[in-house]
């Protein structure tokens, strides 16, 4: 007999074991075990509640998901408004309950398809959408007043709503039937992913003009969709995740209030989007702090008198970063982690990234399989058969508690050192975080200590490739060509009265939806506009370099 094989076996416990506790993602300490000890400082009532009572940790309904389930809203977008308007049927044909517009870059960046810049981006990263005619192609044949839509968009993203308020008004529908959501989180932006074109105030502004317009005249919508993800994409943790979005609405909040809005007319229609990413407890952990926080800041900061300004109600998606080209078919295993996370953390709203969205835009088969995901975690699995399953666990409410206490203390530095958000946003202070987090998150990654199966773990290098999505270059010729036969005819003189005028209201430091709703009607494109915009308000060139 071999000495190995004379060898006692260690135990597995001694064989694991590491020196220090492991940590989550985000770095917090990770104890062997949990007990009565570590929630015993805890009081119920006051910290955890019922679901359906403040401050609503385990969440805003008594029922929940046995009441009504989450809205299963998978992004779509591609090519023209046509393939667009075309994915969104097939999608509603298969069981989606919401729609979920993504734009081209160009769009994004507030560009017309035929602006220089845009060549070789024309749909494809998203649907080109450049004036009110692609917009009503987008939505032909579906009703806006039977469904709800999500909007990506966030420098332009008053002239998209503008878009959308007038194809409602062709199609009959009375604006205070429109349900759905604008992304229209700037801040973010300057946090993370660098989709801004004017300076951080003047951004803000606009932001507040769609709130302080849709309060008046869309009861329904929801104003702006303060966004995490894209932080948490960009390589931050969950709890910076969690406090710069935490902190971006309240900056809303308090520039609405200086617009003279009463807090309770436009808080019960700021929602939230989350980054649901692999490390299962800490983003069920964050979620549950999230309603926490926000519940805590609407009605002892903002003194807000409505329960639903209390509400911390929340679209969730699971995490684009961790998707691989290597073994894409694990993709979907990764996924279904990620979405269950978001369900039993308590989301409104949920998409499922498809398992080939690292490589392209997704397949129908691929989004198919995605949606398919939710389908299952709703009505095979049973989690929705009781309300947050999860809450009194030991590990759990002692997460909650530590991700909070994380998280308040980035919001308590921004005020007490910076003065409040637009000035820390100016600074880079947000920025900085990001980037730490992300170096010291690539080295761990280096060193191993954070796998990635297919990555840096059962690595194959004859995985199989799968098919993807390829947008034609004949998309791009056939958008600029429509774009310019639509300007050829365009009545001249009302085109050049509509932006004089949006011109004059961005000057007067007017609320400019009234005018960029004229300026659509007149088909005035996204570029023209944005143009416009940029003349007063100057563009803006990254702020300080970190």
């Amino acid at each position: 007999m071999s000495p190995e094989a004379a060898a006692p076996l260690a135990r597995p416990e001694q064989a694991v074991r590491p020196s220090v506790d492991p940590t989550t993602m985000s770095g917090i300490p990770v104890r062997r075990l949990y007990g009565p000890d570590d929630v015993a400082h805890i009081d119920y009532a006051q910290s955890i509640g019922d679901p359906g009572q403040f401050p609503y940790t385990r969440g805003m309904h008594p029922t929940m998901y046995r009441g009504k389930v989450w809205t299963m809203r998978q992004f779509a977008g591609f090519g023209n408004a046509r393939q667009t308007n075309q994915r969104f049927k097939y999608l509603l044909e298969k069981g989606q309950t919401g729609l979920s517009t993504a734009f081209d870059l160009p769009t994004l960046m507030g560009r017309d398809s035929d602006d220089p810049l845009s060549l070789g981006e024309v749909g494809k990263c998203g649907g080109a959408i450049a004036s009110l005619e692609d917009m009503r192609v987008l939505f032909d044949g579906i009703n806006l007043g039977e469904v709800s839509t999500s909007m990506t968009i966030n420098a332009p993203a008053a002239i998209l709503l503008a878009f959308y308020i007038c194809v409602a008004r062709e199609q009959g529908v009375p604006l205070d039937c429109l349900r759905g959501t604008l992304q229209n989180d700037i801040l973010k932006e300057f946090h993370a992913q660098n989709e801004f074109v004017f300076p951080p105030a003047p951004s803000v502004k606009l932001v507040i003009d769609t709130i302080e317009y849709c309060t008046q005249h869309m009861p329904q919508w929801n104003t702006v969709s303060i966004s995490g993800y894209h932080i948490r994409e960009a390589g931050a943790t969950a709890q910076q995740e969690l406090a710069m979005t935490i902190a971006d609405g309240m900056c809303y909040t308090e520039e609405a209030i200086k617009r003279g809005l009463d807090v309770d007319a436009f808080a019960p229609r700021l929602s939230f989007f989350w980054d649901v990413h692999n490390e299962f407890f800490e983003e069920i952990a964050k979620l549950r702090a999230a309603r926490r926080m926000w519940a805590h800041i609407m009605r002892d900061r903002f003194r807000a008198a409505n329960e639903r300004s209390w509400w911390l109600r929340c679209h969730c998606q699971t995490a684009g970063v961790s998707l691989t080209e290597q073994q894409p078919m694990v993709n979907i295993i990764r996924v279904a982690f990620q979405a269950l996370a978001g369900v039993l953390g308590g989301t409104q709203s949920l998409h499922t990234n498809s398992m080939d969205e690292t490589l392209a835009l997704p397949t129908e088969n691929a989004v198919k399989i995605a949606l398919r995901t939710q389908q299952i975690i709703a009505e095979e699995t049973g989690v929705t058969r009781t309300v947050d399953p999860l809450g009194g666990s030991y590990f759990i409410e002692s997460l909650t508690n530590e991700m909070e206490q994380r998280a308040q203390a980035i919001i308590d530095e921004t005020y007490e050192r910076f003065g409040g958000v637009l000035p820390a946003t100016e600074a880079g202070y947000f920025r900085r975080l990001i980037a730490d987090a992300s170096f010291k998150y690539g080295q761990e990654f280096d060193r191993g200590e954070r796998v990635m199966i297919g990555v840096n773990k059962y690595v194959e290098h004859d995985f199989e490739r799968i098919a993807i999505l390829k947008i034609d270059e004949s998309v791009e010729r056939e958008q600029v060509a429509r774009l310019r036969e639509m300007r050829q005819r365009r009545d001249k003189a009302r085109h050049a009265a509509a932006l004089g005028k949006l011109r004059e209201a961005a000057l007067a430091g007017e609320n400019v939806m009234p005018a960029l709703i004229d300026a659509a009607e007149a088909l005035a494109t996204v570029g023209e506009m944005m143009h416009t915009l940029e003349s007063v308000y100057g563009r803006y060139d990254g702020g300080p370099e970190l």
